[in-house]
């Protein structure tokens, strides 16, 4: 990539070329075809990026005019601390994009705007089959050893 890559803030006006990388994220998870995500929560994730009162928030890192990945991260209280804990719930860059540092700068990015929240940790999870992704993780965080349980209802 010869031109400069930024990360930001999303834009209202980035739908069009978000909406790509969010589908591909989901279809990388197995949410795809039959087993998509309904268009209502893709519509409510995205308003939730523009909405004061939600704490889900999005990056992106922009290269010219594409978007090559994305980022989405939340604040949310703890019985631990004062401050706010960030969970990065969503990475994913282009396939093109991969394996140049924009998933790194989209950490970073999500660390700076925890720093600014006052939060002290930043955290988040990934399919123990992910190892392309766990090879950046590991240079950029530590391994907590806690094991997700879920019950789907």
């Amino acid at each position: 990539m010869s031109t400069e890559v930024i990360v930001r803030p999303i834009l209202r006006q980035d739908f069009d070329r978000w909406l790509p990388l969010w589908e591909g994220y989901n279809a990388f998870y197995g949410r795809s075809g039959p087993t998509a995500l309904a268009e209502a929560i893709t519509q409510m994730t995205w308003s939730r990026f523009f909405d004061a009162y939600e704490p889900v928030h999005a990056l992106v890192a922009e290269s010219g005019d594409r978007l090559l990945g994305l980022t989405h991260y939340l604040f949310h209280r703890s019985t631990t601390a004062i401050e706010p804990n960030c969970y990065l719930q969503d990475l994913f860059t282009s396939q093109d994009a991969r394996g140049k540092g924009i998933g790194k700068a989209l950490i970073e990015g999500v660390y700076d705007r925890a720093r600014e929240a006052g939060s002290k940790r930043v955290y988040w999870q990934t399919h123990e089959t992910n190892q392309t992704a766990m090879r950046l993780y590991d240079q950029v965080a530590e391994r907590s050893g806690f094991l997700v349980y879920r019950r789907l209802f």
